[in-house]
C-alpha cells in the first residue's frame, strides 16, 4: 500500500485497512470489525473539503448524527460545548449550507469534538480556506493542544509544521525521518534535500544561531521573534 498523506490519515482513523502489517489504536486492531465502534470513539478525522463531509441540513443535526450512532450520552450538552470551542456558538439552528467555507470546516471539527475523541486527525484542514479561515483553524488547533488533545496534523503547507510538537517527513510512501520541533534547526539541510521550502522564520533563526545569537521560541511566530530580538538589543544598550 502506497503511504501518501491522506492514506496515512485514513489508516490511523481506521477508515482504510492496511493490506499488510497492523494499525493499532489503543491496542485495538483497525482490521477487526468488533473494534470499529471503539476506534470511532477514539479517533476523529477531518478532511480538507468540509462540503464533502457535511450531509445534514442543520448544524445541530450534523453534530447529533454520529453521537446518536455511537449511543453517546449528554448529546445536547456535547453539541453546545463543541460549537463553543470552534466559535460557532448560537448557530445550532442554522442551515449548514449558509455557513462560509471556513465555518463549515469548523463545523466538521465541532462534530469530532462532540464525540470527545482523544485523538484528532486533521488532513490538510486549511487547504481550501482563505487566510482568515486558516487563522481560525490555527487558533482552534492551539487551544485543543492546550486542552490535552493529541492532534495528527497532515499538511503540505510548510509554515503549518510550526504548529506541531513532533514532525514526520513522508517521502515516496515512506516515513523518511521524525524529529521534535525543538530540534528543527538541526534538520534544515535534510528538509532542503527533500525539496521542502524552509519557512522564513527558520531561516532567520538559523542565521542568528550562526551569529551566536541562539533564540528559543514558544509560539514560533514572527511577532515573538521580533519581540525577543528587541529585548536582546535593548539589554545590549544598557
Amino acid at each position: 500500500m502506497a503511504l501518501g498523506k491522506s492514506t496515512l490519515a485514513k489508516l490511523i482513523a481506521g477508515i482504510t485497512k492496511p493490506t499488510d502489517g497492523q494499525v493499532l489504536v489503543e491496542e485495538k486492531d483497525t482490521k477487526k470489525k468488533e473494534h470499529f465502534f471503539e476506534i470511532r470513539k477514539q479517533v476523529g478525522i477531518v478532511f480538507q473539503n468540509p462540503e464533502n463531509q457535511i450531509i445534514f441540513n442543520s448544524v445541530e443535526d450534523e453534530i447529533r448524527f454520529p453521537l446518536e450512532n455511537l449511543k453517546l450520552e449528554g448529546i445536547e450538552e456535547r453539541i453546545t460545548e463543541a460549537l463553543k470551542k470552534v466559535g460557532l456558538e448560537g448557530k445550532a439552528k442554522k442551515e449548514a449550507y449558509t455557513l462560509s467555507l471556513g465555518q463549515k470546516q469548523r463545523l466538521t471539527i465541532a462534530t469530532v469534538l462532540a464525540m470527545n475523541t482523544p485523538y484528532i486527525v486533521l488532513d490538510e484542514p486549511t487547504a481550501m480556506l482563505d487566510p482568515k479561515g486558516k487563522d481560525e483553524i490555527y487558533k482552534i488547533v492551539k487551544n485543543l493542544k492546550q486542552e490535552g488533545y493529541t492532534i495528527i496534523y497532515i499538511t503540505n503547507i510548510i509554515d503549518e509544521i510550526l504548529l506541531s510538537d513532533e514532525i514526520w517527513l513522508i517521502e515516496e510512501g515512506n516515513i523518511k525521518t521524525t524529529f521534535a520541533k525543538r530540534e528543527i534547526l538541526e534538520h534544515i539541510e535534510e528538509m532542503e534535500q527533500s525539496d521542502i521550502k524552509i519557512p522564513e522564520i527558520l531561516t532567520m533563526l538559523q542565521e542568528l544561531k550562526k551569529q551566536n545569537i541562539p533564540i528559543e521560541l514558544k509560539e514560533w511566530t514572527m511577532q515573538e521573534l521580533t519581540q525577543k530580538l528587541v529585548k536582546i538589543y535593548q539589554n545590549k544598550d544598557k
